[in-house]
């Protein structure tokens, strides 16, 4: 079995997608930027990911059969009920890339990571 290689950049991971994840992650990426503007792009676990002021803020990627946004537990415990329609877990949101996450949820999500508590966002 082949081992998975790693990505340097998030351009890279995006540009070894098909049309479609590509493309509704490129979205995601930029109404995450948006909503942190001081945040700054990484490769953490191999997925794209955002810091803030040195810690990891959200990450985001792509699977076999859906692609996920990692905004942690508690955006998830926050905004529950307008996640309904979504496959939830530990701090992840399962979507198919034609039923992408709206751009305002994603907002409030990347707002609401921002407002938690330092001590529980990771360091990684």
């Amino acid at each position: 079995m082949a081992q998975k290689q790693t990505v340097q950049t998030v351009d890279d991971y995006l540009a070894a997608l098909s049309a479609d994840k590509r493309g509704v992650l490129e979205e995601l990426r930029q109404t995450i930027l948006a909503a942190a503007p001081n945040a700054v792009e990484c490769i953490s676990y191999n997925i794209p990911a955002v810091r803030l002021n040195g810690k990891l803020l959200v990450a985001y990627g792509a699977a076999a059969n859906h692609c996920a946004f990692y905004p942690g537990a508690h955006p998830l415990e926050v905004h529950k009920e307008q996640l309904a329609a979504y496959e939830t877990a530990k701090g992840t949101i399962r979507f198919q890339a034609d039923r992408p996450l709206p751009a305002a949820l994603v907002r409030q999500l990347v707002q609401t990571r921002i407002a938690q508590p330092a001590k529980s966002v990771s360091s990684r």
